[in-house]
């Protein structure tokens, strides 16, 4: 499969699988899909920043993106702009 292909996928799962994103006033972004590795980097922003359930979240998007997109081996999601970008 492309890399856009990944990447649509990846876009699929996360648009109708964790709408709760969108749903609380935050945002994902796909940062990059590397095909060859099956690899992906997620972003997730907007109110997820500041958001005390993040990491789990982050957690969930982490294991279960992998299990449903074909071609996909391993995901990273990190926290995107805000000075509480880095806080896990």
């Amino acid at each position: 499969m492309s890399a856009e292909g990944l990447e649509r996928q990846t876009r699929s799962y996360l648009s109708n699988e964790v709408p709760q994103i969108q749903q609380h006033g935050g945002s994902f972004e796909i940062r990059d899909v590397d095909e060859e590795a099956g690899t992906a980097t997620v972003a997730i922003g907007g109110a997820c920043s500041g958001c005390g359930i993040a990491p789990m979240t982050m957690k969930a998007i982490e294991r279960r993106l992998p299990e449903s997109v074909d071609g996909l081996e391993d995901v990273e999601v990190v926290r995107s702009g805000g000075p509480r970008a880095a806080v896990m």
